[in-house]
């Protein structure tokens, strides 16, 4: 389950393809409210909101959503009642999108910039938990050199994440084992939250990985 064997380059993993798809969102926003899909379904985001909660993690404290897209995640989050929030995407349209979402649900707070993780603005830093939700794994299928793009991924991350500070990464393309090696230069696994299972043949598996990492200098 997992790995670039299974999951190979697509359009998936290419900004052209995220434009277009954020700008028709967008346009379905404008003429039905409607805010699209969220990734992976509402109860992964309730599973990272309850570990925050969990942790007691400060409603104050800074929280990064890699590639937001629409902003769903950030809604929810300052509906639990977290104040500093940040939202960035490379995509102007999935920006434009969110922003738009958070005029509608009177959340003028949440702040939403356009950049790219792999290549964030010095001003991108000291965030106490980063929260990604199928970045990483779209980032893996880019077809112009993936495994190079996780390396810078990995940098940035470290980057942009205070010393000590929480990631959280919800994958459907890696395992527990896979992402903890991809993340085991600078970061330090902690847990892996449950997720929904599903039997085959007689096999028990998960289609979802959720894992939480902390930053280590």
């Amino acid at each position: 389950m997992g790995g670039e064997e299974e999951f190979g380059p697509s359009a998936l993993g290419t900004k052209e393809h995220w434009d277009a798809a954020y700008e028709r969102e967008l346009k379905i926003f404008k003429e039905s409210g409607d805010a699209g899909e969220i990734w992976f379904g509402e109860e992964s985001m309730n599973r990272l909101i309850r570990w925050l909660e969990k942790q007691k993690i400060p409603l104050g404290c800074s929280v990064l959503d890699i590639g937001t897209g629409n902003g769903v995640l950030l809604v929810e989050l300052a509906k639990s009642g977290y104040t500093n929030l940040t939202g960035i995407d490379y995509c102007p349209s999935a920006v434009q999108l969110s922003k738009s979402i958070m005029e509608k649900e009177g959340l003028p707070h949440v702040k939403l910039q356009v950049e790219d993780i792999l290549n964030p603005s010095d001003e991108l830093s000291g965030f106490q938990v980063c929260i990604d939700k199928g970045t990483f794994d779209a980032i893996s299928l880019n077809p112009d050199n993936a495994a190079e793009k996780r390396k810078q991924y990995v940098k940035s991350l470290h980057k942009v994440l205070r010393p000590g500070g929480f990631f959280l990464i919800t994958s459907c393309n890696w395992t527990r084992e896979e992402l903890s090696n991809e993340f085991k230069e600078g970061f330090l696994f902690l847990e892996e939250l449950p997720t929904p299972t599903f039997c085959f043949g007689g096999r028990t598996g998960s289609s979802v990985t959720a894992l939480v990492f902390q930053h280590r200098t």
